[in-house]
């Protein structure tokens, strides 16, 4: 199986201004004059890792990876203001500009993958190829699985049950809504307990194997905080898409190359999910692997890697 590229650090970091408020923290990794990949990270608001930059080749890949509005290290932090998926598509584009960069790779797992495929849906010209992991199309019945007891609840009853505390019975029938007020709260405590608590119950389900360590770092305050508010405010908006708009138009994209890797066990991001991806676009090389939902799983790194090799030995 294969695995990730060794620990790499950027050549090059930067802030670039997105509009009067919103500022990204942007990295450049790799060859500067390799094939380029724009790396989508999940969420919304979680932010960038450092092994996001191993699963490509460093010696044939121009790799730009950013926070997105909110998220990571970009500014103001948590903040939701113009902060829509939309407002992100914008950002990927005014990055391209900005790089003088024609045309690239989208990479995108869990969240990134619905913000490649709208991206690349609104600007299929400068897709290269797209590499998908963990899909999420963000439809109402992939968010009630997960965030309003549709069943993940019976697969993790211990860890739903932690997620329900901070919020009392009688507010149980909206769970979303429940926690977007406390998210919004002005009162710092209250939104601490909310977003902890929300981000111990996504960390609890990213993994195949139970990882105490995963969990506890979703739940940390730097990560929760943006993660849970700009969710919640995604979720309650339909992630500001219109209904299935994601399969609908999988049409703009058939002469694209893809491959779609999704884990078997994927309790946050079901594998039907990107069977129906698949089934929307036949051209789609799709593969279902033993794992959960987590980017770092090795039989999902196995694939990835693998795609993104050939996906250079296509382009270089």
């Amino acid at each position: 199986m294969r695995t990730m590229y060794p620990e790499l650090e950027p050549y090059r970091t930067h802030r670039i201004a997105v509009d009067g408020r919103h500022v990204l923290y942007v990295e450049e990794c790799g060859n500067p004059h390799g094939l380029p990949v724009v790396f989508l990270h999940g969420g919304p608001g979680a932010g960038l890792s450092p092994y996001h930059r191993r699963f490509f080749d460093p010696q044939r890949y121009r790799i730009v990876l950013f926070d997105q509005r909110g998220a990571g290290r970009s500014t103001p932090f948590a903040d939701l203001t113009d902060n829509t998926t939309w407002h992100l598509v914008a950002d990927i584009e005014a990055l391209r500009e900005h790089f003088g960069i024609e045309r690239w790779v989208v990479f995108g797992g869990s969240w990134g993958s619905t913000l490649a495929l709208a991206y690349a849906q609104a600007h299929p010209e400068r897709a290269l190829g797209l590499i998908l992991r963990g899909i999420f199309l963000c439809r109402v019945q992939e968010v009630r699985w997960y965030y309003e007891e549709g069943g993940a609840s019976w697969i993790l009853p211990e860890k739903w049950q932690r997620y329900l505390a901070p919020i009392p019975p009688e507010e149980h029938g909206n769970l979303l809504d429940a926690y977007w007020r406390r998210l919004a709260s002005d009162d710092e405590a209250v939104r601490l307990q909310a977003a902890t608590a929300w981000g111990a119950w996504e960390g609890g389900g990213i993994t195949l194997e139970e990882s105490p360590d995963t969990e506890a770092s979703f739940a940390a305050p730097e990560v929760a905080l943006s993660l849970a508010r700009i969710e919640a405010h995604y979720f309650r908006h339909g992630a500001f898409l219109e209904a299935d708009q994601l399969l609908r138009d999988v049409a703009k994209l058939r002469h694209i190359p893809a491959v779609i890797v999704h884990g078997r066990y994927d309790i946050i991001c079901p594998a039907k999910n990107a069977c129906d991806l698949a089934a929307a676009w036949p051209e789609a090389e799709l593969h279902i692997v033993l794992a959960g939902h987590a980017a770092s799983e090795p039989a999902i790194v196995d694939k990835l890697v693998q795609a993104t090799d050939r996906m250079a030995d296509r382009y270089v």
